[in-house]
C-alpha cells in the first residue's frame, strides 16, 4: 500500500476515481480492496486521513469529504 501512495509523488496516480467535492479515491486492488482518499489543494496532493475497504466505502467517502472541507493548505 505504501508503494502505491509513494507513486503519487511522481505523478503516477494509477486507478483513481473522483468521488465528489474535489476528493478522489485511490483504489488498491489487494486484500479486501483498500481505498485511500485524497484531494489537491493549491497544487499540493493531500493524502486524507481516511481510508478503508469496499465494506466501509460510503462512510469513508463522507469522512474524507468532511476532512477536505476543513483543510487549509
Amino acid at each position: 500500500m505504501q508503494a502505491r501512495i509513494d507513486r503519487l509523488e511522481t505523478g503516477h496516480f494509477g486507478d483513481v476515481e473522483a468521488v465528489g467535492e474535489d476528493v478522489c479515491e485511490l483504489r488498491i486492488f489487494y486484500g479486501p480492496g483498500y481505498r485511500v482518499y485524497f484531494t489537491k489543494k493549491n497544487g499540493v496532493v493531500v493524502i486524507l486521513l481516511s481510508g478503508g475497504d469496499k465494506s466501509t466505502q460510503k462512510a469513508d467517502i463522507s469522512n474524507a469529504k468532511e476532512i477536505a472541507r476543513q483543510l487549509e493548505v
